[in-house]
């Protein structure tokens, strides 16, 4: 897999039309959506580099991250700051923060996120189970839990992802990821989302399965 993988799976991604309750931020209705349709190449562009064997699921994008950025649990700082330990993301990089973001709080859930995988030395792949910002319908700027059928909508997202990278293990984050991958028959480990002060589990969660042999 490649580049052209890459490209097609944005393609297919931008093509899943929004609903009053689901915003597709990588649709072409919207000209700023470009912007995040090129982060997201970018993001998984340098994944590819790296040939991780993981894939973290999450549950949905935030309005104050991937819905602005583009990319899975990133936010405002991360994109305007230094490169994280990994290389990642900073002010220099190919990396566009879009315009509308620039005032907006950052997502706390992202910072939690790198800083835990930089302090086990572990980079994954990072995916959501519903890979559009669902929210309350009329109000933009609020976060709702997937329904299934946003999630099971997702499920070809995730799946084309353990093809394009040699991912060996998927590993659910949170209840809505772990039910999305268990309705596919996938029988995924399952660790605590780092959000609403779940930082010390989610890196416990993490930590078991690195010893265990499960995540490398």
């Amino acid at each position: 897999m490649g580049p052209s993988s890459i490209d097609d799976f944005i393609s297919r991604l931008a093509a899943v039309e929004s609903t009053p309750g689901c915003n597709n931020f990588f649709d072409h209705s919207v000209p700023g959506n470009a912007l995040r349709r090129h982060n997201l190449a970018a993001y998984l562009g340098d994944m590819l580099d790296r040939a991780p064997k993981v894939l973290l699921v999450g549950e949905a994008p935030g309005f104050r991250g991937m819905r602005l950025t583009g990319v899975p649990f990133t936010n405002r700082t991360m994109f305007q700051g230094a490169a994280n330990a990994f290389g990642l993301f900073g002010a220099g990089h190919r990396y566009v923060l879009p315009p509308e973001a620039a005032t907006v709080p950052a997502e706390p859930t992202a910072t939690v996120m790198w800083e835990v995988l930089a302090e086990l030395d572990f980079l994954p792949v990072l995916w959501s189970a519903c890979p559009w910002h669902t929210h309350v319908p009329g109000q933009p700027l609020s976060n709702r839990t997937p329904k299934p059928a946003e999630a099971e909508l997702g499920t070809p997202f995730w799946q084309a992802l353990t093809r394009i990278f040699p991912i060996e293990t998927v590993i659910a984050v949170g209840n809505v990821a772990h039910g999305s991958l268990r309705r596919t028959g996938l029988d995924a480990p399952k660790i605590r989302h780092p959000a609403h002060g779940g930082r010390a589990r989610f890196k416990q969660g993490l930590q078991e399965l690195l010893a265990g042999g499960m995540a490398q």
